[in-house]
């Protein structure tokens, strides 16, 4: 059984995916053998349909489509934008990327949270799957559930909170594991009760409304986004956990979260998820330290 990790910056860290995914099919060894690149997921800035963070980066969608179909690594567009209405379902900027990604020779994505959006591209571009997205905040494990009983859903991404839910997880079909995707590195709060109204406003900034900012209420908000408190949330999923608990239980999909962060904390999360300890060093080598470089 493999671990399929999917990860964050389709567009803002093309560069380091130029990288690193040259090392990664070149130097396998360095990689733990029983975890896979299952995608990459991100949106461009700007973008209509766009949510869970606002978009990042302004690679050119044909660039990272021609990376990825050289690795034949599954490309997702994050259209979680829960705000949709009828009128914005024909941005021709988000349309174009449909049409970009749609049929590349490997099969892609749209992590997605309007039905009406979905409907809407199944219709129009049908050769896509669909992810459905945490930002609904499926924090009850009967939305869970029926979320994962819908045909329309190849994976489900449920609320971080359910994460150690595991009598009512292991009690799932075949079927119902094999579409549960986890957030593994979140760093909100556990007890947040804001993380709806964050996503929304998230979604109202890429629909161009004016409005206030999300301020988050966290005692640990201030300090930004930390690996460290990320490790200590109870929601965390450790590679521990992946090798012992959850992949023994049926469960193979884990999403890093990283949207918005820089790519030096991505590399932090790739080095603890996939590379093996004693080459931990040697990727960081490659992909950014020398003997010149100084930190400050």
């Amino acid at each position: 059984m493999k671990a399929y990790y999917h990860l964050p910056g389709l567009f803002e860290f093309y560069e380091f995916y130029k990288v690193l995914l040259p090392l990664f099919r070149d130097h396998r060894e360095y990689f733990y053998d029983w975890c896979e690149i299952g995608s990459i997921y991100g949106a461009p800035a700007d973008c209509l349909w766009g949510g869970g963070r606002v978009g990042f980066g302004d690679e050119q969608a044909t660039d990272v489509i021609k990376l990825l179909r050289e690795y034949d690594i599954s490309a997702r567009l994050t259209f979680s934008n829960s705000l949709i209405r009828e009128e914005h379902l024909t941005d021709k900027r988000c349309n174009r990327l449909c049409e970009l990604f749609e049929k590349t020779g490997t099969q892609n994505g749209i992590i997605i949270y309007s039905d009406l959006l979905m409907d809407y591209i199944k219709q129009n571009y049908p050769e896509y799957y669909f992810v459905s997205s945490t930002t609904k905040v499926l924090t009850d494990f009967k939305d869970l559930e029926a979320e994962l009983n819908r045909d329309e859903f190849k994976y489900v991404v449920p609320d971080f909170r359910l994460n150690k839910s595991f009598e009512k997880l292991g009690q799932l079909s075949t079927i119902q594991k094999d579409k549960v995707e986890f957030l593994c590195n979140e760093c909100c709060s556990f007890g947040c009760t804001d993380r709806k109204e964050c996503y929304e406003n998230v979604s109202r900034k890429s629909l161009g409304e004016d409005c206030e900012d999300h301020i988050c209420q966290s005692p640990q908000a201030k300090r930004g986004y930390r690996f460290s408190d990320a490790m200590n949330n109870p929601g965390f999923i450790s590679i521990d956990d992946i090798q012992n608990t959850y992949m023994p239980m049926g469960f193979s999909n884990f999403k890093i979260e990283g949207r918005s962060l820089g790519s030096a904390i991505v590399l932090e999360f790739i080095l603890y998820y996939m590379v093996k300890p004693e080459y931990q060093l040697i990727v960081r080598e490659e992909i950014y330290l020398d003997s010149s470089l100084d930190l400050f």
